[in-house]
Order: C-alpha cells, then structure tokens, then sequence
C-alpha cells in the first residue's frame, strides 16, 4: 500500500510567515484593545454598554429565549471545547501523530493558561445588572467561551483540511465560524460578557492558534506534514474503498471467491 498523496496541513516555508503574521496581528490589536479598555476610552465604553443593556432588556422580556441562549451557551462552553479538542488529541496520539496530537494539546492547555493569566492580570468587572439572567463570577476579560471556541474550531477545521475538498473546506469553515460567533453572542446576550471581551477572546485565540503551531514548525520542522500524511494513510484509504464499492455496485468479497 503506497501514501497518498495529499495537500500538506502545513509547509514550514509558508507556515512559520503566516503563524508570525497571525501572532503579531492578533497580539497588536489584543494589545490595543486592552489599552482602550483599562483607559475607559467613551466610544468602547459607550459600545459595550449599550449592545449589553439591549440584550439585557430583550432578555428580561422573553424567559423561553433567553432559556434556549443559555442551553447554546452551555454546549459551547469551555469544557465542551477542550474536551473535543482533547479527544481530537488522544485519537492522534493513537494512531500514530505525534506531532498533530502534541499540537492539539498544547492549543488547549497553553489556551487554558493564557486564559486565567490574562483574566487575573486585567481584573475586568463583568456586566451588572439588578435584575440579571445569568450569573458568571470569574474576571470577564476575556471571554473564556469565545476564546476556547475559536480555539477549538479553527483547529478541528485545520485537521479536517487535507480529507475534505474545496467545497466541504468552505462548508467546515463557515459552520466553524458561525458556532464561534454563536457561541461569543450567547455571552453577551447573558449579559456575563461585555463585547469588548469576547473579541479580546477571539484575538487571544488568534495568538495561541498562530504561537503554537509556529513553535512546533521550529522544534519539528515538517512534523505536522508528515503527521497529516500518517492520518490520511491510516483512514483515506478505507473511505475510497466503501465510495468505490458503492459506486461500481461491485461485491467487495468478490475477489475472494
């Protein structure tokens, strides 16, 4: 049985540049975006407040609504994210990739850290209110759901990749990104988040993401690649088999008769 050929998850010629670019970018506008938040800047304030409040009464006046936010918010929460993302890992590990299962846990445990680090560093106050719809009492800079959702979904995305073509990547995509931005919105419309948190969330992830698997590119240069050729030996080959057989209506017992 030979290796088949399959577009690489990642060349570390085109990696480590993109990774980098992703690094500084999320990193300059996190950074940015923290400054105008510790500034109290009027427009962010302004913004925050206002998009809240308008959740907040919404919420108040339909119980059935904001039940069904909640349930999203829950599947979505940060310990569904980690575990997908841990099993996503373990199952590498079992077969063989190494790299690719060392690269997903650490998405998640470097995502888990930088979390609490940056929520205890900040200190930001959550949203107030006197007659709230949910409850959350850790720091709410930044968003934990948004941040391990982004995390989370980009990466499955990216496993996903080279077993997919253009149209199922393009669909992967904008399921991925439409439960990430779900998932953020449900923290707002709890009134647990202000928005300005949950975009601290996804920039954060943004800079784990690019940081970690720029990391392993330098440690193991081509180890995500050859890790993607190992998992598409060890499961392309069958699903080519089944669609086949069912295309052709052949036996696939025939050639043992």
């Amino acid at each position: 049985m030979h290796l088949t050929t399959t577009p690489s998850l990642a060349v570390p010629s085109r990696t480590l540049p993109r990774c980098v670019t992703v690094v500084v970018c999320c990193a300059v506008l996190f950074g940015a975006l923290l400054a105008l938040v510790e500034a109290r800047w009027g427009p962010l304030a302004g913004l925050d407040r206002g998009w809240t409040d308008a959740e907040h009464r919404y919420a108040t006046r339909h119980t059935v609504w904001i039940a069904a936010v909640q349930t999203l918010s829950d599947i979505g929460g940060t310990v569904t994210m980690r575990t997908l993302l841990g099993l996503a890992a373990g199952w590498l590990w079992l077969i063989g990739a190494r790299a690719l299962a060392g690269w997903a846990a650490a998405q998640c445990l470097i995502g888990w850290g930088l979390l609490w680090v940056l929520k205890l560093s900040v200190g930001r106050a959550r949203p107030h209110f006197v007659d709230p719809v949910a409850h959350a009492s850790n720091p709410g800079f930044p968003s934990g759901h948004a941040m391990a959702s982004a995390i989370t979904c980009v990466a499955l995305v990216w496993l996903l990749r080279p077993h997919s073509n253009g149209a199922a990547r393009v669909a992967a995509a904008g399921v991925a990104a439409l439960a990430v931005t779900a998932i953020g919105w449900t923290r707002i419309a709890l009134g647990v988040h202000w928005p300005s948190d949950v975009l601290a969330g996804w920039l954060a992830a943004g800079v784990v993401l690019g940081a970690v698997t720029a990391a392993v590119e330098l440690w193991r240069p081509g180890a995500l690649a050859r890790d993607v050729r190992r998992v598409n030996w060890r499961t392309r080959p069958r699903v080519q088999r089944v669609l086949a057989t069912g295309a052709s209506g052949e036996d696939p017992s025939a050639d043992l008769r």
